[in-house]
């Protein structure tokens, strides 16, 4: 832990200040293929943010472990490819600059592995406001599972009634959800509003440039924090 706050705004990764889940789609389309499997587009899409064993069993259920880990390597290989084009949602440092300044920890909570992280890392170039964050090394199962949010608020000691989790899935939300953390998502992973307001969420917006609009304005749960 960096310093001690009282609050605390923790912030998925993929589809919410990057964007990339389009780039994990096709990253495991191809994987699946190569692996010798078939799986639509559409259903990838639907399981992005997941826990990658979690995914596997939705998305290959009658897979052998050969198969999945097969799928995992060629996924990993894939995503690589398009590290290089990948790039920040609008309004995604800004906001974590806002959110800092305000003197709130701000907790990269992401499930993905360190060496998608450290990619991340670099794009977000954002170490100056980052209080603390997380991967997947940091639990045995991601979301929708709650672990990798209660070890993010762990990281500042913070509990979950002076904290935000935004993230853009419905995993991200269910997650926040099983610690009793509050969670703003964003449309940006490609998820809709409807669903994500159905499955918990405290407030939808487009982007996490809306996001800031909203907190510079006094408006929303992170807001509240104040």
């Amino acid at each position: 832990m960096a310093d001690a706050r009282s609050t605390a705004v923790l912030f998925d990764i993929d589809g919410t200040l990057a964007d990339s889940n389009y780039a994990h789609v096709d990253a495991w389309w191809r994987a699946f293929r190569a692996a010798g499997e078939s799986v639509d587009a559409w259903r990838i899409h639907r399981a992005i943010g997941m826990d990658s064993g979690r995914l596997l069993d939705e998305l290959l259920p009658e897979a052998g472990d050969d198969v999945r880990d097969q799928a995992e390597q060629f996924h990993t290989a894939y995503y690589a490819e398009h590290v290089p084009q990948l790039r920040l949602l609008p309004g995604a440092r800004e906001l974590l600059e806002e959110v800092a300044r305000r003197g709130h920890a701000v907790v990269l909570a992401t499930s993905a592995p360190e060496h998608e992280l450290a990619a991340l890392r670099e794009l977000l170039d954002a170490a100056a406001w980052v209080t603390a964050e997380t991967s997947s090394e940091d639990v045995d199962e991601a979301k929708p599972a709650p672990g990798i949010v209660q070890v993010a608020l762990d990281r500042v000691g913070v509990d979950a009634e002076h904290a935000v989790m935004v993230g853009d899935a419905m995993w991200d939300v269910e997650a926040s959800g099983k610690v009793g953390l509050p969670c703003v998502a964003v449309m940006t992973g490609g998820i809709g509003g409807d669903e994500l307001r159905r499955a918990g969420a405290a407030a939808v917006y487009d982007d996490a440039a809306a996001v800031l609009r909203a907190l510079r304005d006094g408006e929303g749960p992170i807001a509240a924090l104040a």
